[in-house]
């Protein structure tokens, strides 16, 4: 598959709120074409990723 074929992929998973695959994606999109629009995608879920905080949600 091409960059842009796993960069497609990825955003598909993303909108199935499938993150981690999403991810995955994003990063053999980004070592095809580190020029890829997947760096800032992968750059916003790692963002999302790491705002997830399960003691807020289980007090």
């Amino acid at each position: 598959m091409t960059a842009q074929e796993w960069y497609e992929q990825g955003n598909a998973y993303r909108k199935e709120s499938k993150w981690h695959e999403a991810i995955n994606c994003y990063i053999k999109a980004i070592e095809l074409d580190p020029d890829s629009p997947a760096v800032e995608a992968k750059r916003m879920l790692d963002d999302i990723m790491s705002f997830y905080c399960k003691d807020m949600y289980n007090p």
